[in-house]
């Protein structure tokens, strides 16, 4: 679908954004184009959206607050660029006010609504009081000052931005004063903005957005709906176009579209933006917040309608004019977000090199899937660097398909299939979502990971069998890459003796625990203690084909140091190698608390020589743009704390040593035994 011709043209477009977000407004750019610029932190230099870019310009530093959240310093990059027009993507800077004035006042284009629009949608408080005139339905806002115990549980959201960040459920008017102060550190940290609020939070729910697109000439388009109750921490996991709920309930989206447009009217809409709502069971519903900018699931309703959204944006904000009617919509489109993350460890971020990302079959990348496949929107690729500075998503994998089934499952299989190397993340648990019961019936409520069991849905899907012949097929592999390297008698199979002898043994530990394999091979073949029914037809450093139980299967291999991944359709294995010998320096003392992630220390909870007690908070972490808690293993007297506020800590470093009286020692060992 195209818009009425434009007078004023975006020529060049700097995108005031980074990794996967810059990538999506620059495959638009190239196809349509236009000329793209990038900007860059410093841990940034290498992204690949730097590379992609006509033009880059470096923001000097590293935290958010240095550069990605600096609008002089991204103004000043769009004149030295050349650049005519600003995207701001979404997130950092993408709704705020005071950043799209001055980019007008600069004299560039901003290819987002207007200022005024931003900031009457920014403030979550004053955005629901102008829902509620306008005649669109809203859920009270609190007053914390006011919260009562008949108030519980209550939500503590951050005023501007979103994505999660300044937000915390409440069930204990006690903890209540420390959230808030928790929930402002985290929205000034992403949003430079502090300001909180409470509101009453339900339990359970859908939630329901509406897709809206706004031209200056009185046009506003509810383009459709998309369902993204599966979230963690208050942060979208899985999205989907269109919603199941609404689909069950027909009357409802004509409902939702009219409040959307209501929303849009209200006050003056131009551009892309998504109207969000938290709906019940029976379809009644009420506005959440406004989205002035791009969403990051955007590409599920770009599949259903055949639109490019960053196209739109750039012709509406050109001064183009809409249809009267958007395309209509077809087929269905899922979303997940691929973070580097450990879900089975309370979502802990993961940061590091992302050795090797591939998923077989993509069909396409940031670009419109017009039959059943799977699009891929990164921010990553082979070699990328996660950084303790920023979100950790990866990337966004995209299944488009005629019906929601298909569409569930061409995109578990091709998760299933990826081959993703270096960080842990949460595939497995996105896997398992997409093939449960629940999500295919459609029961997708925002509880939904607290009602079937995180601890179940984020299981590795390699079970222990196929960890073990993962190891099997690892130890084969670096004996094949072993007899490659040999500088005589290479052909020999590895382990190979003409007479009886001692097994070779490798040892590796794993998600189900350690591993030794213990394999020798004679005249007669190779036998592997444990491995009866398993027979080897074919071994390379890379790649070992297993006979198990008259089944061939194939594991692919990859050394990167001291792990192993082992990729095959039992499902993707990533083995740490035991040393033969260990490291002195390389053991820690006993009760030694050791740092989750890279973070900064943003605050301490107490100090060296306190008697603490187990799960007594010991000291907070700053990473990726959430606080994290790291707390005592155990009761007992703090002996070190080799750390201090403000301090830059490696995973892995020592934060803190609790040693434990030896009564509680003594207890600790009689109960888990």
């Amino acid at each position: 679908m195209t818009t009425t011709a434009s007078t004023s043209p975006v020529t060049s477009v700097l995108v005031a954004n980074r990794g996967e977000i810059a990538r999506r407004v620059f495959a638009t750019c190239r196809r349509t184009g236009v000329g793209t610029v990038a900007v860059f932190s410093d841990p940034d230099a290498g992204s690949p959206h730097v590379a992609e870019a006509d033009a880059a310009v470096r923001l000097p530093g590293a935290t958010p607050a240095e550069t990605y959240l600096r609008a002089d310093a991204l103004v000043a990059a769009a004149r030295v660029a050349g650049a005519d027009a600003v995207h701001p993507g979404y997130g950092f800077l993408s709704e705020n006010a005071d950043f799209a004035q001055a980019v007008e006042a600069a004299g560039l284009t901003w290819i987002g609504p207007p200022a005024k629009a931003i900031e009457l949608m920014g403030s979550k408080v004053e955005s629901k009081r102008i829902m509620s005139e306008a005649g669109v339905p809203v859920l009270a806002e609190l007053d914390p000052a006011a919260v009562t115990e008949a108030d519980l549980p209550v939500l503590v959201k951050a005023s501007a931005g979103g994505g999660g960040r300044g937000m915390r459920v409440v069930r204990e008017l006690s903890k209540l004063s420390r959230e808030i102060e928790a929930a402002r550190r985290e929205a000034q940290s992403a949003f430079g903005d502090p300001t909180v609020f409470c509101e009453r939070y339900l339990e359970t729910g859908r939630h329901i957005e509406v897709q809206v697109m706004a031209d200056r000439h009185g046009t506003v388009w509810a383009i459709g709906e998309r369902e993204c109750s599966i979230q963690r921490r208050h942060q979208k996991v899985v999205e989907e176009a269109p919603s199941p709920l609404v689909e069950r309930i027909p009357p409802m989206r004509a409902r939702l579209f009219e409040a959307a447009r209501l929303a849009a009217n209200a006050i003056g809409y131009e551009g892309a933006g998504t109207v969000e709502f938290l709906a019940d069971e029976r379809g009644d519903f009420f506005f959440l917040e406004m989205n002035t900018r791009l969403q990051v699931e955007h590409p599920v309703t770009e599949c259903t309608t055949g639109l490019d959204l960053v196209e739109l944006q750039l012709q509406v904000a050109s001064g183009a004019e809409l249809p009267a009617e958007p395309p209509a919509i077809h087929g269905h489109s899922i979303e997940v977000r691929l973070y580097a993350e450990d879900p089975a460890h309370g979502w802990r971020p993961q940061s590091g090199t992302i050795e090797h990302f591939e998923i077989p079959g993509t069909a396409t990348e940031f670009d419109l899937l017009e039959r059943t496949g799977v699009r891929l929107d990164s921010g990553v690729e082979d070699g990328s660097v996660v950084s303790v500075f920023y979100d950790p998503m990866l990337a966004k994998v995209i299944s488009y398909a005629p019906t929601r089934a298909q569409a569930a499952q061409v995109l578990a299989s091709a998760l299933a299939r990826t081959r993703l190397h270096g960080l842990r993340t949460n595939r497995d648990l996105l896997v398992n979502v997409l093939r449960h019961p629940a999500f295919l019936a459609g029961d997708t409520d925002t509880a939904f990971f607290d009602t079937h069991g995180l601890d179940v849905l984020a299981r590795p899907l390699a079970d222990e069998r196929a960890e073990s012949l993962s190891a099997l097929a690892a130890a084969l592999a670096d004996a094949a890459a072993n007899r490659a390297a040999a500088p005589v008698v290479g052909g020999l199979p590895g382990g190979w003796r003409n007479l009886p002898s001692q097994p070779q043994v490798k040892r590796y530990t794993g998600t189900h625990g350690e591993h030794e394999v213990r394999y020798l091979s004679t005249r007669s073949g190779l036998r592997a203690e444990g491995f009866d029914d398993v027979t080897p037809v074919s071994s390379s450093p890379e790649c070992v084909v297993l006979d198990v139980a008259g089944l061939q299967r194939r594991f692919d291999v990859a050394r990167y140091r001291d792990t192993v991944c082992v990729d095959s359709p039992l499902g993707p294995v990533a083995l740490t190698v035991v040393p033969r010998f260990v490291d002195p320096s390389s053991v820690v003392a006993e009760g030694s608390l050791l740092a989750p992630m890279p973070g900064a220390v943003i605050r301490l909870g107490a100090a060296e020589g306190d008697q603490v007690t187990a799960g007594q908070p010991i000291l907070w972490l700053e990473a990726m743009k959430m606080e994290h808690t790291v707390k005592a293993p155990t009761s007992g007297v703090l002996t070190a704390l080799p750390v201090a506020v403000g301090q830059q800590v490696d995973v892995g470093s020592v934060l803190a040593i609790v040693e434990a009286p030896a009564s509680n020692e003594a207890g600790a060992e009689g109960e888990s035994a």
